[in-house]
């Protein structure tokens, strides 16, 4: 199966390939063509599976062939609902690059920044808007945001958002949108009282199950070493120095701190070149194809630009961040080691990341071991 058995139109299935995507994983194969045939779903999956695309490539398609006429312009045709600010950010930067070649416009608002920019993209209208609970019903409450026309509601991370208590916004926000709708509800786990909440949003959903990936390669050796934010850039310059390293694939959190980290790299004269969403497409196949003939000894990458990034014989993977999702920590490691190949994979961990490399230890059930000998060692 391939995306070009599940009838994309053409603006979406260039941007896919400009990413390098060729396969869906098993819940896009599932859930694409239910959403496309305009039905609710109920998906018990997590982050990691491939699940954003899910959604997003087949909501770019309902609207790209649906186009409102000019005088309805203003009006907000898909609500995606998400618990963090990071998963915000990420689910924006996935429409953004699935929806390239698309005329869709979306936006993305969360709480503890300014709201002028949010309040001002609002204003110039959006198709699309990703939103956490607190900032969408603080700007409904201001009149920014009139949800009675919406077409698709996306509620995603369902248990995430009772874990933090969000489920009585949540519940504040369906009663102010329409009747008929589509409805989509992701959770990576169904406890009753999420069960009971997606009978109230759904109407005969189908329903679609996957595993989610937890287990990472025998052949990749891993380790994680405790270092102080201040001084990562540092570690990185010092584990490079072994010229046993010949490609070294980097991981960052945003794509600010992708182009932060090259600055360094090219500095300390270390070949480098980063990839991600604000990357010319031709920049991005230029920055591949460099590091796969190993003329770019280190490429930095955040995880959405990552994602088509497959590259053979690839020794090491270095996660300057520790990611916040812990399936992420997997699917960035998992780059190496391929196919009975040896590989690493070296993790920097400051003190406000623990939280997330304990997730990753429950996640692969085992800990990661720590290199307590290097320089910075904390």
């Amino acid at each position: 199966m391939t995306f070009q058995d599940l009838e994309l139109i053409e603006p979406i299935s260039k941007a896919l390939k400009e990413e390098g995507y060729t396969t869906p994983t098993p819940i896009q194969v599932k859930s694409i063509p239910i959403i496309l045939d305009r039905r609710d779903l109920l998906g018990c999956a997590q982050t990691g599976t491939g699940k954003t695309a899910a959604f997003a490539i087949p909501i770019l398609q309902i609207l790209s062939e649906s186009p409102l006429g000019r005088g309805e312009r203003s009006r907000i045709r898909s609500l995606i609902l998400t618990p963090t600010r990071e998963l915000a950010i990420q689910i924006g930067e996935s429409f953004e690059a699935y929806g390239r070649h698309a005329s869709v416009r979306h936006t993305v608002i969360f709480g503890g920044v300014g709201q002028k920019p949010q309040t001002d993209a609002l204003q110039r209208g959006v198709d699309i808007l990703i939103a956490t609970p607190g900032r969408l019903l603080d700007l409904i409450n201001q009149g920014f945001i009139k949800l009675n026309q919406l077409e698709i509601f996306v509620l995603d991370e369902a248990d995430r958002m009772l874990d933090m208590g969000f489920v009585h916004d949540v519940k504040k926000v369906i009663k102010l949108l329409p009747a008929k709708r589509q409805s989509l509800f992701f959770s990576a786990t169904m406890p009753p009282a999420i069960v009971a909440l997606a009978n109230t949003i759904l109407s005969n959903p189908a329903k679609v199950e996957v595993t989610p990936v937890s287990s990472t390669a025998d052949t990749i050796r891993q380790s994680v070493f405790f270092v102080d934010k201040s001084d990562k850039n540092s570690l990185l310059l010092h584990i490079l120095k072994d010229s046993a390293i010949t490609t070294a694939l980097v991981f960052t959190r945003t794509k600010h701190g992708a182009d932060k980290v090259v600055k360094v790299l090219r500095k300390a004269g270390v070949t480098s070149e980063a990839i991600h969403g604000n990357k010319s497409q031709n920049a991005r196949q230029n920055a591949l194809k460099n590091f796969k003939a190993q003329t770019t000894r280190v490429l930095v990458a955040t995880d959405i630009a990552a994602r088509g990034i497959d590259v053979d014989d690839l020794t090491h993977v270095i996660n300057y961040e520790i990611p916040n999702i812990p399936e992420t920590y997997v699917h960035r490691i998992g780059r190496t080691g391929r196919a009975g190949a040896k590989g690493t994979a070296l993790s920097f961990c400051d003190v406000e990341e623990k939280p997330y490399l304990k997730d990753i230890h429950k996640l692969i059930a085992k800990n990661i071991p720590v290199v307590k000998d290097h320089p910075y060692s904390k």
